[in-house]
């Protein structure tokens, strides 16, 4: 069984009132679980690894705004999750790509940032696998070949993952939209 020495009742109401020693053994107990969950859930270990970091500098920062000290994991989990999801949402934007940054109108803008808030929620459902495939091939624009290493897959296994993770995509955002696939 995992030590849960870390999320003690006495040590989280401890940190919540400030007790720096306290803050510190929650935040160093916390951090394998924020990272291995992180890993789960963003594109890349770079990522993954971003996300952590920003969990528990505000996990430090804003503990005695903790409600319940039962809360504390997913309060946790919920940050990270938030930060993956802006992290992929900066990517699509940033490959989606603004036209020498001028918009037609306010109303495009809106869309367009509402149209790739819904593709990143998509990506972000994806399987772990196909989501870090589709990632760095399709907006990080890596050669096949580096992708298939990096994930330890062969260029088979890494080109039906992406396939998949493409189809996947297309249809969700059909049906989002309204659409029917012929």
């Amino acid at each position: 069984m995992a030590d849960r020495s870390w999320v003690s009742t006495q040590l989280i109401e401890a940190a919540q009132a400030g007790d720096h020693e306290s803050i510190t053994a929650v935040v160093q107990g916390a951090h394998p679980h924020v990272r291995r969950f992180a890993e789960h859930l963003c594109a890349s270990p770079q990522d993954a690894e971003d996300a952590a970091q920003e969990a528990l500098i505000i996990l430090y920062r804003k503990i005695g705004s903790l409600r319940a000290t039962g809360a504390l994991a997913s309060w946790m989990f919920r940050i990270i999750r938030n930060e993956c999801l802006r992290r992929a949402r900066v990517l699509v934007e940033r490959h989606d790509g603004v036209e020498a940054g001028v918009t037609a109108s306010a109303e495009d803008e809106v869309v367009r940032r509402l149209e790739a808030e819904r593709v990143a929620q998509v990506i972000q459902e994806l399987p772990d696998v196909q989501r870090r495939v589709l990632i760095m091939r399709d907006v990080l624009g890596y050669p096949g070949r580096t992708v298939a290493q990096t994930l330890n897959l062969s260029n088979a296994a890494m080109k039906s993952h992406l396939h998949r993770a493409r189809t996947r995509l297309r249809l969700r955002l059909a049906a989002a939209n309204g659409l029917t696939q012929i």
